[in-house]
């Protein structure tokens, strides 16, 4: 089993396929196994790494509440691509995974080829709809802690997810689900590679996101899949993957 040491948690990871390099990080409580459909579709063609992040999961589930962050996340996503030897690459996620994309290209712009980012929002500049987003978090980290794994519901990406610990999942949402500022959103007219928007048309929590981030990401392209929630790579997974090789045969040549 792949595992990389990020100075004593053990990050799981695939790495599959040849070509050029995709890293797609999965949402909170997801794992890895939700790209399943996607690895299948694009790995002809470019190589395809996936992983769980930390607290979710084959990986470690740390007991320091410290060890949960999303800097922290941020730099286990740079480490495994330079694990895979990897300079530069197609950086996408869905939900919390495509927040981290986002946070990943304001941290390391020289290894993001292009974003794809899916079902997903860039935080808030409100304070007031920060506050109430992490309050959110902190009461399912809590929610966690008293009923373990019965708190996450029944959600597609959910049922497909098996984790090591509901202390993992708890310590996710304080320091990875939760959001300390606005520098993500507050960064989004300075991306300048090409970026892929994509969210369910049932993903209602999800659309005006959508929306803002297409308005704001220069010459972002932006793409609704019909009869589809929050997951929509697991909803319509044929039309979504068709989305992600029409972005990706549209992209520059990598230099």
């Amino acid at each position: 089993m792949p595992l990389l040491d990020r100075d004593g948690v053990k990050i799981y990871y695939e790495d599959h396929g040849h070509g050029p390099p995709i890293l797609l990080s999965h949402g909170y409580s997801a794992i890895c196994r939700m790209w399943n459909e996607q690895i299948a579709a694009l790995v002809a063609r470019n190589r395809v790494i996936v992983w769980d992040m930390r607290g979710h999961g084959e990986s470690d589930d740390p007991d320091d509440p410290a060890a949960y962050s999303a800097a922290l996340t941020v730099e286990d996503m740079a480490a495994l691509l330079h694990r895979c030897r990897i300079d530069r690459a197609i950086i996408g996620g869905l939900s919390l995974g495509g927040y981290m994309s986002l946070a990943f290209h304001l941290a390391h712009p020289e290894m993001v080829r292009a974003l794809m980012l899916f079902d997903t929002g860039p935080g808030f500049r409100n304070a007031d709809a920060r506050r109430a987003w992490n309050d959110r978090a902190q009461q399912r980290a809590r929610d966690l802690e008293t009923r373990g794994f019965a708190a996450l519901g029944e959600s597609d990406e959910v049922r497909l997810s098996k984790h090591r610990s509901a202390r993992g999942l708890a310590g996710a949402a304080r320091g990875m689900l939760a959001q300390a500022d606005d520098h993500i959103i507050a960064g989004l007219d300075k991306i300048t590679v090409p970026t892929l928007v994509l969210v369910g048309g049932d993903d209602t929590h999800f659309l005006a996101a959508a929306d803002y981030m297409a308005r704001k990401i220069p010459g972002a392209m932006r793409v609704t899949i019909p009869d589809a929630g929050h997951a929509s790579n697991l909803h319509q997974p044929a039309a979504f993957n068709r989305a992600v090789k029409d972005f990706l045969e549209g992209l520059p040549a990598a230099v």
